[in-house]
């Protein structure tokens, strides 16, 4: 059988669960006028008026699909008053109406129920076990709705939810910067810590990484729209080779991502050993553009944790988990976001164990971080130059820990080479490895309070009324006075073209595209690092010998001030018809992959071909007028001419009147009026 597995969204930095975001955490004005792409549903207790969906500001949101009164979680726990609180349900919305056939993980309450369950699946109509990993208490199944829904009703499944998709988040002078040269002159370097790296695979062979590689695994889903990167093929293996040739591509090794991290993570702790752990699939689904990418489900990234957890079981010196890699976009903690749970729980679980899980930020430039980055749990990286200004790209805010150098760091790629890439992929290894020199000197110090030793070592950087500390291991290690906070230019001083319509932006093939972020660029910000689900073509040379990395294309979220409507988006996306480039419009795409939780998990958005359908559908049913208002409103939003924080009906605002059609849309429920608020409050006719 072959069933097309759900897309989940991708940016540059792509990712999923591209769900909308919990406000959990303080609010934190966005660095753009125009709000946070963070989407949260209505709040609690919101009624649409006369029709119109409407949201109240600052109230913890439901996840999407859960009721407007829902708490933040349904686990049956009563509550406060005595009420019990029902089960959430077992299947995710908007599964029961697939017809295509979906790529799903199905959680059983025990692993010795996972055997019976893949049986019973196999022997539903339209339904195919994809793995079953031993001893684990879930399976993966690609099925129809009616299965799906089948399956949720068995007393044996806990749950069954998508399986998301994960993608890579997009040295001598950062270790300066750092302090990390005076504490390996101290004598500090990480001996007796280990470090996992959890990523594209490494080439372990690499002498920027001095023969540190001690252990290596690999997790590579594959089905009929994916490829293992597995050496050896299949959906494990014990080698996590990053030459191997299902990482090639016309000459070009998409898996770089994961050696230039080890070899950051190296550089800053060079004494640790290195676990090298892979967990992306190779797959044809990609953005304009590309012919072929990288991606991570969900199911590999839980058995990569939890191998890591029992590895931790004979390896006590394993310190730190580099995790650059997330999905989605929250503007606060997503720790009650259902569908995370499971990952969640694996955080919580190394924690525990002493296994602090660094994860980066992401770079689209807002207030905020994705998954596992988001979890209150994790240790949360964005990125600063060598003059510790926070490069526009950047994620920022309250949920992060740290910040550490992330612009043009100078790293290996494998063959034995180097290439000097920019993000919070980069920053992210330099706080692993931060960890395994404090480790090194503290080994009964548990991951909290490593962490707080860097935080109040750090330096200040404040902006938009947050403070951050970028990290400074000179001080954590050998003590002293931290050095004093600075406010340089932040995130919000972007320098943003008028339109992006002025600006020449090439196609995407000519290089890579980071995501459209809230801020325009700054010229002395070099595009975040591409990443293998962007134009991996180019981001290493077909010559055995790499050459410096060519200069980045960049593009940003535009400044537009008009709105167009969603037949003047369909003419734009219709090739020589419209101002926009082609580069800019996949941009955008990529944009709303990443804030949307419909477009590309329920409705498949991603080029311009499929935009153009969802835009101007051949049968003009409800359902395809809400996505076409839908993918418009967003679209208005990527383009910089939409507020999401404006007024729409009453006291709600344009992002509730999103929030609901996207949960209205995902439950299958019938439109209402979403269509006619998106038309009149996101895409009409006029001046922002």
């Amino acid at each position: 059988m072959r069933l097309r597995a759900a897309v989940a969204l991708a940016i540059v930095l792509t990712i999923t669960p591209a769900v909308p975001a919990v406000a959990e955490a303080p609010a934190v004005p966005a660095p753009a006028a125009t709000g946070s792409p963070a989407v949260p549903p209505p709040a609690t207790g919101e009624t649409p008026a006369a029709g119109e969906p409407s949201a109240t500001d600052g109230t913890p949101a439901p996840p999407p699909g859960a009721p407007a009164d829902a708490p933040p979680a349904q686990d049956g726990t009563p509550a406060p008053d005595g009420t019990p609180v029902p089960e959430a349900p077992k299947l995710e919305d908007g599964l029961a109406a697939d017809e295509d056939g979906t790529r799903v993980i199905v959680e059983v309450t025990a692993p010795a129920e996972a055997a019976p369950v893949a049986g019973a699946a196999e022997a539903l109509p339209e339904s195919e076990v994809l793995l079953r990993p031993p001893d684990t208490s879930f399976i993966v199944v690609e099925a129809t709705g009616d299965s799906l829904a089948a399956l949720a009703a068995d007393p044996r499944v806990v749950s069954v939810r998508r399986d998301r998709t994960y993608s890579p988040v997009s040295l001598a002078s950062g270790l300066q910067v750092i302090g990390a040269d005076r504490a390996h002159a101290a004598g500090v370097t990480g001996q007796g810590q280990t470090i996992a790296i959890v990523d594209t695979g490494v080439d372990a062979d690499h002498p920027a990484l001095g023969g540190r590689v001690v252990r290596q695994a690999c997790f590579s889903a594959t089905d009929g729209g994916a490829r293992s990167l597995c050496p050896n093929g299949q959906a494990e293996d014990a080698s996590a080779d990053a030459e191997t040739a299902a990482c090639v591509h016309e000459g070009a090794n998409l898996c770089d991502h994961g050696t230039h991290v080890a070899g950051i993570a190296h550089a800053v702790a060079p004494a640790a050993d290195l676990v090298a752990v892979q967990v992306f699939s190779r797959t044809t689904d990609c953005w304009e553009g590309e012919t072929a990418c990288l991606t991570a489900y969900e199911s590999s990234l839980l058995l990569a944790l939890d191998h890591v957890a029992a590895l931790k079981d004979t390896v006590p010196g394993l310190v730190a988990v580099n995790l650059s890699l997330g999905g989605g976009m929250f503007d606060g903690a997503c720790d009650a976001v259902p569908e995370l749970q499971a990952m969640r729980e694996r955080v919580e679980t190394l924690r525990a164990k002493g296994v602090a899980v660094v994860a980066a930020a992401g770079n689209e430039g807002f207030a905020g971080a994705g998954a596992p980055g988001c979890f209150s749990g994790a240790v949360t990286v964005g990125a600063t130059a060598d003059d510790d200004h926070v490069p526009y790209w950047s994620n920022h805010g309250a949920v992060l820990d740290l910040f550490a150098p992330g612009v043009e760091i100078d790293s290996a790629v494998p063959g034995g080479g180097s290439q000097v890439y920019s993000g919070t992929s980069m920053a992210t290894p330099h706080v692993a490895g931060a960890f395994a020199l404090l480790a090194q000197k503290d080994a009964d110090d548990a991951p909290d309070a490593l962490l707080g030793r860097l935080r109040a070592a750090g330096r200040p950087v404040s902006y938009a009324g947050v403070s951050t500390p970028r990290i400074d291991l000179a001080v954590a290690v050998d003590g002293g006075t931290p050095a004093p906070g600075i406010t340089p230019p932040g995130p919000e001083e972007g320098a943003a073209p008028d339109d992006p319509a002025e600006e020449p932006v090439p196609d995407p093939s000519a290089g890579p595209q980071p995501v459209p972020g809230p801020e325009g660029p700054s010229p002395a910000d070099p595009a975040p690092v591409p990443l293998p689900t962007v134009t991996v073509t180019v981001t290493v040379t077909a010559t055995p010998a790499p050459a410096p990395a060519a200069a980045r294309a960049v593009c940003t979220r535009g400044t537009a001030k008009r709105t167009l409507t969603a037949a003047q988006w369909a003419a734009e996306l219709t090739r020589g018809r419209g101002d926009l480039p082609d580069g800019t419009l996949g941009c955008y795409l990529r944009l709303v992959g990443k804030a949307s939780a419909v477009f590309s998990e329920a409705a498949r958005a991603s080029t311009l071909g499929t935009a153009y359908r969802v835009l101007k559908p051949a049968k003009r049913t409800k359902r395809a007028v809400l996505d076409s208002e839908l993918l418009a409103a967003w679209l208005n939003w990527a383009h910089g001419a939409v507020d999401l924080g404006a007024r729409a009906g009453g006291t709600g605002t344009v992002k509730g009147v999103l929030a609901t059609a996207e949960k209205r849309r995902l439950a299958g429920a019938s439109p209402g009026g979403s269509a006619s608020a998106l038309r009149k409050y996101a895409n009409a006719r006029r001046t922002a």
